[in-house]
C-alpha cells in the first residue's frame, strides 16, 4: 500500500505516475476507477488549489472527498495523531493531509491502515512537484537532459524539485540567499540521485551561474505560511532574486516560467514574466489535478 510523504517514497514509479497523470488528463483510464472510495482530506492550512483539486479529482474518479479542518478535528484540541489516524482507516480509503510539520504526517502515516497522501508540509510538496513536471513535459517535450532553476527560498516547493529532478534526467540549479539553502538531507539525497542519474545539482547565491543553459525556471513566494515574523528581514534579502524580465533573459531562448501560486506580484516575481508568454502557471496549476488524480488511482485503486 504505502503512503505519499516525500518525493523519495515514488523514486522508481515517478515516470509511470506521471505517465498515468497524462493518460487520466487525456481521456485515457477507465471510467470511475475509485468508485465508492471516500478519501478525508485534513487541513491545517488554508488552501485553493489543493483543496479543489483533491476534491474534484476524487469526484471524477468517481469517489468523494471529505473536508476535514484542524477546528473540525478533535485533534485540534489535543486527540493523540495515532488515534484519529486508527479511527479515520476505520471509515475512509485514504488521507491527503496538508499540515504545518512534517512530523504529523510521518506520524499519521505510520498509524494509518490507508494510504496517507502529503499536501504540503513544511518540508515537502510532492504533489507540486508532480504537477510541475507534468507541465514541464507538455511544455518542452521531455524531462532528459532539460535543467530547470529555483529562485529563492529554500523551502517546502525547492526540496521537491531537487529530489525529483534528477530523477527524470534533469539538471536543476538553485538561486537562493546565504542562510535560505535547501534542507541539507534534502539536498544530499537529491545529490546521490543526481550521481545515481548522471545528472547534476548546483546551489548557488549567483543569479547568472544559476541561470545558465536553464529551460526552466520556478519561484516561489518570499514569506510562506508561517514566516510573518520574517516578513520584513526576507523581502530585503531576497530582492535580488526577484524574478523579472533581466533575469529571464539569463535563460535559454523558450525557457518557461513556473510559480506554484499564489503569487505577490511585485514582490518574487513581476506582472510581465508571470502574465506574459513565457509563463505557464495556469496549466500547472490545472495539472494539480491531472497529477494528484494519478496519485489517488496509484495508491486507492484496488
Amino acid at each position: 500500500m504505502g503512503s505519499l510523504l516525500s518525493v523519495c517514497d515514488i523514486k522508481d514509479d515517478v515516470k509511470y505516475i506521471l505517465d498515468l497523470a497524462s493518460k487520466i488528463k487525456a481521456g485515457e483510464v477507465e471510467d470511475k476507477p475509485l468508485e465508492d472510495k471516500t478519501l478525508a482530506m485534513i487541513f491545517q492550512k488554508s488552501s485553493t488549489r489543493t483543496r479543489v483539486s483533491f476534491d474534484v479529482g476524487m469526484y471524477q474518479l468517481g469517489g468523494r472527498a471529505i473536508f476535514l479542518s484542524s477546528n473540525d478535528l478533535q485533534m485540534g484540541r489535543g486527540e493523540p495523531i495515532s488515534d484519529t489516524a486508527k479511527v479515520l482507516s476505520r471509515f475512509v480509503d485514504g488521507i491527503m493531509i496538508r499540515a504545518i510539520k512534517h512530523s504529523d504526517v510521518e506520524e499519521l502515516a505510520k498509524y494509518a491502515d490507508v494510504p496517507v497522501i502529503n499536501g504540503l508540509t513544511d518540508l515537502e510538496h510532492p504533489c507540486q512537484a508532480l504537477a510541475d513536471m507534468l507541465t514541464i513535459k507538455e511544455h518542452l517535450g521531455d524531462w532528459e537532459g532539460k535543467k530547470i532553476c529555483f529562485v529563492g527560498d529554500g523551502n517546502n516547493v525547492s526540496n521537491s524539485l531537487l529530489l525529483i529532478s534528477p530523477l527524470l534526467g534533469m539538471d536543476m540549479s538553485m538561486a537562493c540567499p546565504k542562510g535560505y539553502e535547501p534542507n541539507e538531507n534534502i539536498l544530499k539525497i537529491a545529490n546521490e540521485y543526481a550521481s545515481e542519474n548522471g545528472t547534476e545539482i548546483t546551489v548557488t547565491d549567483d543569479i547568472g551561474v544559476a541561470l545558465e543553459n536553464v529551460d526552466a525556471v520556478f519561484t516561489d513566494v518570499w514569506v510562506s505560511m508561517g514566516d510573518e515574523a520574517e516578513k520584513a528581514q526576507r523581502e530585503k534579502d531576497f530582492a535580488p532574486f526577484q524574478v523579472n524580465s533581466d533575469l529571464m533573459s539569463l535563460a535559454n531562448d523558450g525557457a518557461i516560467f513556473l510559480h506554484c501560486l499564489p503569487a505577490v506580484r511585485g514582490q518574487e516575481v513581476t506582472s510581465d514574466v508571470i502574465d506574459g508568454p513565457q509563463s505557464v502557471v495556469y496549466d500547472e496549476a490545472e495539472n494539480r489535478m491531472h497529477a494528484q488524480k494519478a496519485v489517488l488511482y496509484y495508491y486507492m485503486k484496488d
